[in-house]
């Protein structure tokens, strides 16, 4: 079998308005910004917010599902971190442009998480976690009022 002129024609017009509609419009890839070149903004409270109760919303339901306590703690305050890393360069608006680095960024997760899992899902925290985030609550409110 083999393509009739008419076939060819329109095969040939159909050709040349895509290449006439990406030199136009500049449809490209190469005209796309490639996203490890976009400059990253800072995480925001909302955006903290957001990480964070992700964060105890996976340790309640890892909690749930009898997964080690530690482990899925370590896990959400990992991912955590990496997100803050990746999306926001490791820069937390409130602190100005400050790069924390991971581990910083993983303590101060754990903190939040379990203070956050502590209002979701009080049942699943362990009361040894359960008296340790208190302490170093109350530890981190004195110290603030200085």
């Amino acid at each position: 079998m083999s393509i009739n002129y008419y076939s060819k024609r329109i095969l040939k017009m159909i050709g040349i308005t895509f290449i006439l509609s990406f030199a136009l419009f500049e449809i490209s890839p190469l005209t796309k910004q490639i996203k490890a070149e976009k400059k990253l903004a800072a995480a925001t409270e909302e955006d903290l917010f957001l990480y964070r109760q992700m964060g105890a919303s996976y340790l309640c339901i890892a909690s749930k599902a009898e997964v080690d306590f530690n482990k899925g703690l370590g896990i959400a305050s990992a991912t955590f971190a990496n997100v803050i890393i990746g999306k926001h360069d490791g820069v937390i608006k409130e602190l100005g442009n400050e790069k924390l680095n991971e581990k910083r960024l993983y303590n101060a997760g754990t903190f939040q998480i379990v203070g956050s899992a502590l209002n979701i899902c009080p049942e699943s925290i362990p009361k040894g976690i359960k008296k340790d985030y208190e302490k170093s609550l109350k530890a981190l409110i004195k110290k603030t009022k200085k």
